[in-house]
């Protein structure tokens, strides 16, 4: 079995067919079970963040799993098949490995560094196991990805070095800074948070977080001692505001042209960052007078083009590191079961030859018996060491050869003998 991935992000494609393939958890779900329900994938999990949709998925042939999974994806946008391909990448063995732990660590984000897509892999992972579509492949391999996405924020300053979307949204609509106005900040999930304390940190005047659910908009305008609002309420607070930061998540826009004209009789001057995919404010407010409107599509190029220097090389070091010793555990670990079945042949073999020895000496007394078979059991580990040990170091070494394939052949293991040993867990015995 191996590890695939196919997915689209805001480096393949433009906001616009993102928004098209965004899901919620409802569709999620949904997503989760066609995957699994294909012929050839076995396992499945699948990331979705406002710039990107990934299925992962262990699959038994790369062919015809990376046609099926990819069909999976032109289907939700409602493209053709010619015009959504290009757009999509596809990761396969090592290459998937690579790719999740890049993701994990923050240096496939749109702002380099950010730390939601740790939690964001880590709510793959969890809705993964709670709907039975990952097994003990992906859970591995995600359960690392994890580790390593805290590793690099451990033993770096990544979150502080690199730009995050809010900073980046504010030099570009308001680029004098927020210091003494008022600002409105729409949402009240991870990256409101994030905007709320940025600006509050950046000394805004007046910072009102603007919610549908009053409990959350309170909860996080406790933490920042700042204002919250409903979203009935909205209106009123735009008409002094300076700066609005919109991430609300919902599923289309929520403010709209005429709205925010409305909102400001007075032609106030505005500044708005949508940070939501699908975005929440409606293209045509930023041809309004005195509105000033930057969405995801206008900051990608801006933030595919920072770099946090030391930081995030250091990050790619320890990522490099991390996929080099899994990819390794994991070759070594693939010729586990054959090695654990050519030990269980020996052992076999040695209690058939001791029994045949008994049978033709009747009068060996105990102490003969035990140490001639503790003679045998020795000469048959001496035998297998160094045999086993090299076929692990050149599992070890990339190339088309299969050691562990060679070592079943060369013995003439029973193919189920060696299945047998990862059975009970579903993980290669150690």
């Amino acid at each position: 079995m191996s590890v695939l991935v196919v997915g689209i992000s805001h480096k393949s494609a433009p906001v616009a067919l993102l928004e098209r393939v965004a899901l919620d958890s409802d569709g999620v779900t949904k997503l989760l079970g066609d995957v699994v329900s294909s012929a050839h994938v076995t396992e499945a999990a699948v990331i979705a963040t406002c710039n990107r949709l990934e299925i992962y998925a262990e699959v038994d042939r790369f062919h015809g799993s990376v046609e099926e999974v990819s069909g999976l994806l032109v289907e939700r946008a409602g493209e053709r098949t010619e015009s959504m391909l290009p757009h999509l990448y596809v990761h396969y063995e090592d290459g998937a490995v690579s790719h999740l732990f890049h993701v994990a660590a923050g240096l496939d984000s749109m702002a380099v560094g950010e730390g939601q897509i740790l939690g964001q892999t880590r709510s793959a992972l969890r809705v993964g196991q709670e709907h039975g579509t990952v097994g003990s492949a992906l859970n591995v391999l995600f359960q690392q990805a994890l580790r390593v996405g805290k590793r690099s924020r451990a033993e770096t300053g990544i979150d502080q070095a690199a730009p995050t979307l809010v900073t980046e949204a504010l030099a570009a609509v308001a680029p004098e800074g927020v210091a003494d106005r008022k600002v409105v900040v729409l949402g009240a999930g991870g990256m409101a948070g994030l905007a709320t304390a940025t600006v509050a940190r950046m000394g805004a005047r007046d910072v009102v977080v603007v919610n549908r659910t009053a409990d959350n908009a309170s909860r996080l305008a406790d933490e920042y001692a700042v204002r919250w609002a409903g979203l009935d309420l909205l209106d009123g607070e735009l008409a002094d505001a300076d700066v609005l930061i919109t991430c609300t998540g919902a599923a289309g826009v929520l403010l709209g042209a005429a709205q925010v004209q409305a909102a400001r009789p007075d032609h106030h001057p505005l500044a708005i960052a949508d940070l939501a995919l699908p975005h929440d404010v409606e293209p045509a407010a930023g041809d309004l007078p005195g509105v000033t409107l930057v969405g995801l599509a206008d900051l990608a190029e801006r933030l595919r083009d920072s770099d946090a220097g030391r930081e995030i090389d250091g990050v790619r070091r320890i990522v490099g590191e991390e996929v080099t010793a899994f990819l390794s555990a994991r070759r070594q670990a693939s010729v586990t079961p054959t090695v654990v079945a050519l030990r269980s042949m020996a052992t076999d073999v040695v209690e058939a030859e001791m029994a045949r020895l008994v049978a033709r000496l009747p009068d060996l007394d105990d102490a003969t018996r035990d140490e001639v078979l503790h003679t045998l059991r020795r000469t048959a580990d001496k035998l297998l060491h160094q045999p086993t040990v090299r076929v692990k170091e050149l599992a070890d070494q990339t190339g088309a050869v299969s050691y562990a394939a060679a070592l079943a052949e060369l013995f003439s293991l029973d193919s189920d003998a060696v299945d047998a040993m990862t059975r009970p867990s579903g993980e290669a015995v150690q």
